[in-house]
């Protein structure tokens, strides 16, 4: 029996606005979108925060044993400066500011963004779909609009109509705006003035005479507007109706809410049961922003070179920092907090690395088939990574306890031990043991082999002064030592 019949999910629905049982439409399928990066710049570190937990949410879903079809596109083309549809293409902008051709600017910081999320442990979507490899399917999309009765053309450029839209049905459900709050807050812009009503965007953009990026449509030589392409491509691969989208918390207005409009209008139905939003990541309790100097991208994070934090920090610091808040949270990050999770990583992996050397006794001091429980439960409660991180925190005392002979386990429950610590450290959570994931503490490692030797001979020749002397020595610096009848270990505090 596969584990999800037995383990029930609530998702935080931000549709509803409230926690939700979790049902496929097919069971045992699960089809999951998410908005993936606009390639024009290398990948930042809130994108990265968005995907960290998408990719979460992914490999539980998978370890309960659902086949999951994750969608995640790659935006190449048609996502304007200015959300009101005014200004360049950014890929058009970045690629006339460097002087070489749109799709150089796209390879280039679409191998950026995958380099980035491998050096974070992620794994691969099911499929990576482009905008620009979906024209055919956005121009279907387009014509059937329009046929409907739900967008209009002018000057070559095709706008999708909200007022007629609303008259029969909700547009701002998603983000709980009114059509009515959205014309009185609305601003004139440049570029505006073929809409029939400002709060109309764009389905099909004609391209002016300079624009590189183009295609023939029945409209004009142009390009598809950025909320269409999630559209065609999450439709053409999940259907018209499918379980799970998701975003950063900034894609619900206009991004997502234009997705929900243009399915209704072409489809007749709201295409997603479940949505799921990722809050901000914030720097120092700043938001992040270019323009301020408040920002650091993921290469100068893990390299060390920048003006923000104290030290380099490793890929599974980071995850395991971002996990130890929910994925609705604001998330601030900070040297304090990142230097907090790096000590609480490597009392974990300490205890991680215990569990191959404990041994088993006839009866165990600890309930582990209820421990292993509660972390399904954190998990199944809108995947609680915060309350999963403490109930491993709680297993790694009671292992460390039975290190010291201060508490037993069986040998049954010491598999289960094992195997469950196993999927929720590195299969669900995605982390990586530090022998792998931090080459400095292979180093360090290495060098605290070398004194542990050293202090075993000192031992062997009775020089007791000077064996006292490396571990109280290594004591102050936090590295202890432990002494046991397979050896000597230490741990680092």
């Amino acid at each position: 029996m596969p584990l999800y019949q037995s383990q029930q999910i609530k998702i935080y629905n931000s549709l509803t606005g409230k926690k939700e049982i979790f049902k496929p439409i097919n069971e045992g399928h699960i089809g999951m979108y998410v908005c993936g990066p606009t390639v024009y710049s290398n990948v930042h570190l809130g994108n990265v925060r968005t995907f960290m937990s998408f990719d979460m949410v992914f490999r539980y879903l998978k370890h309960l044993g659902y086949k999951v079809r994750y969608v995640r596109n790659i935006t190449d083309a048609g996502h304007l400066e200015n959300d009101a549809d005014a200004g360049e293409d950014k890929i058009t902008k970045k690629a006339r500011l460097e002087q070489i051709e749109p799709m150089e600017v796209v390879q280039r910081y679409t191998v950026d963004f995958h380099n980035i999320l491998n050096t974070f442990n992620f794994l691969p979507p099911s499929i990576e779909p482009t905008a620009t490899g979906h024209i055919i399917e956005q121009i279907e999309l387009i014509s059937t609009i329009i046929e409907n009765g739900y967008a209009y053309e002018i000057n070559g450029s095709v706008y999708f109509d909200v007022h007629k839209f609303n008259e029969t049905n909700d547009y701002g459900k998603l983000s709980k705006r009114k059509v009515e709050d959205l014309i009185h807050n609305t601003r004139e812009l440049d570029g505006q003035s073929d809409k029939k009503n400002p709060q109309d965007f764009a389905l099909w953009k004609k391209a002016e005479p300079q624009h590189i990026m183009r295609w023939p449509s029945p409209w004009s030589d142009g390009f598809p507007g950025w909320h269409l392409e999630c559209t065609a491509m999450s439709t053409k691969y999940l259907g018209e109706k499918f379980d799970i989208h998701g975003g950063g918390m900034d894609l619900k207005f206009p991004h997502h809410e234009c997705e929900i409009a243009q399915n209704e209008a072409a489809k007749g139905v709201s295409p997603v049961n479940y949505w799921m939003h990722a809050n901000m990541l914030e720097l120092n309790g700043s938001r992040m922003s270019k323009s301020t100097g408040n920002t650091v991208n993921p290469d100068e994070l893990l390299s060390g070179k920048n003006k923000f934090f104290s030290k380099p920090y490793s890929p599974s610091v980071i995850r395991f920092f971002n996990a130890q808040s929910s994925y609705r949270s604001v998330l601030d990050l900070t040297d304090d907090g990142l230097l907090g999770s790096e000590k609480g990583f490597y009392r974990l992996m300490d205890a991680v690395n215990l569990l191959k050397i404990i041994e088993a006794t006839t009866t165990s001091t600890f309930d582990v088939s209820a421990w292993k429980q509660k972390c399904y439960d954190a998990m199944n409660d809108d995947f609680n990574s915060p309350i999963l991180i403490a109930q491993l925190f709680e297993v790694a005392k009671y292992i460390n306890q039975i290190k010291e002979g201060k508490a037993t386990i069986s040998s049954e429950d010491l598999n289960t031990l094992k195997d469950t610590v196993n999927i929720f450290v590195f299969d669900v959570l995605g982390l990586e043991n530090s022998s792998k994931s931090n080459s400095g503490t292979d180093k360090l490692s290495g060098a605290i082999d070398v004194l542990i030797k050293l202090r075993q001979e000192a031992r062997l020749n009775k020089d007791f002064a000077l064996s006292d002397k490396i571990r109280d020595e290594l004591a102050e610096v936090g590295i202890h030592l432990k002494d046991g009848k397979d050896g000597t270990t230490f741990s680092v505090n």
